[in-house]
């Protein structure tokens, strides 16, 4: 059984340090480890890295208030994944439709880098999102550093899985890992993630979820 996650998880010093002061510096600022978003035990989870300063850390919603929620929950929206285009605030009343997102690294890391050990010890967390997708579900990893701690929390070598947009790797036990591009900020201005790509890889998980 996975350790299971509580939003004062004290873990990372420098986490729970940077997170704090930007209660201080943000009054009003949720500040603390991220909860996941999303039914338990839907057929498809959505990982990304980490909270964004002005965004989960914020809110206390994963991808909610900042850049990359945007493209993430309009993409969700058009493919019926989500009640509403647009996240802006944890109590808006969007609901996720058969998904749900979580973060590889549930606190706000400085300049947007948490480090190895502060990965490693996020991984429970994960191993607990994990254990509740059920038999044949799907997991959408956006970002290499999300796929990697899918396959490692999973107890494979991340060699045997290599990352690549819209690549789709069976997994053992079922489940199947899906790759996107992370929807940053950065990565859609270089345009080396567009929306259409970014839906084609959305949609690719979405199909691929077992039926009701």
């Amino acid at each position: 059984m996975a350790e299971s996650f509580h939003p004062d998880c004290a873990r990372c010093d420098r986490l729970v340090a940077f997170r704090e002061q930007s209660r201080i510096d943000h009054p009003g600022y949720f500040g603390r480890a991220v909860p996941s978003f999303g039914p338990t035990g839907a057929p498809l989870l959505i990982v990304g890295l980490a909270p964004g300063m002005h965004g989960a850390n914020a809110t206390g919603r994963p991808f909610t208030g900042d850049y990359a929620g945007i493209l993430l929950y309009q993409t969700l929206y058009d493919l019926g994944l989500a009640s509403a285009p647009v996240s802006e605030q944890a109590d808006d009343g969007l609901m996720l439709i058969g998904c749900r997102i979580t973060n590889a690294v549930r606190c706000v890391p400085p300049q947007n880098k948490p480090v190895g050990a502060e990965i490693n010890n996020c991984r429970p967390y994960l191993i607990e999102e994990l254990e509740a997708v059920p038999q044949g579900g799907v997991v959408l990893a956006l970002g290499k550093i999300a796929h990697d701690q899918v396959v490692r929390a999973l107890g494979l070598r991340v060699a045997a899985y290599a990352f690549a947009h819209e690549a789709v790797h069976a997994l053992p036990g079922g489940l199947q890992l899906v790759d996107s591009y992370h929807c940053s900020r950065y990565n859609t201005n270089t345009r080396r993630l567009t929306p259409a790509m970014f839906a084609s890889a959305m949609r690719c998980a979405r199909d691929l979820r077992p039926a009701d």
